[in-house]
């Protein structure tokens, strides 16, 4: 996936709870041609094989709850929290 304008960009991705599992790791950096937030979840769902439906899942963007058609930039950390069980 490339951006609009073809071009790629760093960001990094952190992963909580069960994410995290699946990942294998906490962080890592990416180059990604994603333009948005959604575009990101669905390359690391296809690299990590992550199950959760983006809909039951939340994502941060620096920090900030942000929606899922946010756009990326150079830089951001994006933040990916799966679904979370209540009880």
């Amino acid at each position: 996936m490339l951006t609009n304008d073809g071009s790629m960009i760093g960001v990094t991705a952190q992963y909580f709870a069960v994410f995290r599992e699946q990942a294998g790791t906490a962080t890592e950096s990416l180059t990604t041609g994603a333009t948005t937030a959604a575009e990101l979840f669905a390359e690391i769902s296809d690299r990590h094989g992550l199950k959760d439906p983006i809909a039951h899942c939340k994502v941060a963007i620096n920090d900030e709850l942000a929606s899922w058609d946010r756009p990326l930039s150079e830089g951001d950390v994006v933040l990916f929290f799966p679904p979370v069980a209540g009880g």
